[in-house]
């Protein structure tokens, strides 16, 4: 016996869906945008090295 009707659990799992989706966007987000800062600064430093 369920306190809330489907409909309301279908609701919640989309929703939940749409968060993991934004969350899993911020995290490639942020790890492009160090991937290419670092880049910038890793590279002469690896060339000075070789």
């Amino acid at each position: 016996m369920n306190a809330r009707p489907e409909h309301e659990a279908d609701h919640e799992r989309g929703a939940t869906a749409v968060e993991y989706g934004l969350l899993v966007a911020l995290i490639a987000g942020v790890i492009i945008t160090t991937v290419i800062f670092l880049g910038q600064h890793i590279i002469p430093l690896y060339e000075l090295t070789f």
